[in-house]
């Protein structure tokens, strides 16, 4: 498991070759990135500003990637945060699991940003042409997440 939270951007690439390092003999790799939107339902979003509290949130990232390791066979887990300010279209997330099946690998990437949205501590503000806004946890986030309760 490997988990940073940061300001800089990151590669992809590199970032996938770490995992792939990490995880020899993995037969699936999975990767996610979530991007800062550029438009809610009803604005353009120039920029989006996340903070934390550095110790909880690291915390708090490592126990949600534990659970998606007790859940499925994993091989490795990677996950960065980026917090700050962050420009519309810029990354700010990526998940990367490697299993040795396709199954366990995109369930678990699933499961991790899923629980992302709604337990890790992070405080985001959108930047709209002058206004920003506290982003509220979506109902959305909640459903998806609320579907692995059950498993």
């Amino acid at each position: 498991m490997a988990i940073k939270v940061q300001q800089q951007d990151f590669n992809l690439g590199a970032e996938v070759a770490k995992l792939r390092a990490a995880a020899p003999g993995a037969g699936a790799v999975v990767a996610f990135v979530g991007l800062v939107r550029d438009m809610d339902s009803e604005r353009a979003i120039t920029a989006l500003e996340l903070e934390h509290y550095p110790e909880m949130t690291e915390r708090m990232l490592a126990e949600i990637v534990a659970e998606a390791e007790a859940r499925w066979e994993l091989a490795a887990a990677h996950l960065i945060h980026r917090v700050g300010r962050l420009a519309a279209q810029e990354q700010i997330v990526m998940v990367a699991v490697a299993s040795a099946h396709r199954h366990d690998a995109f369930a678990a990437c699933e499961f991790i940003m899923d629980y992302l949205k709604t337990r890790a501590p992070f405080w985001k503000k959108e930047d709209s042409s002058g206004d920003a806004d506290w982003v509220q946890q979506q109902k959305r986030d909640r459903s998806a997440a609320s579907r692995w309760e059950c498993e």
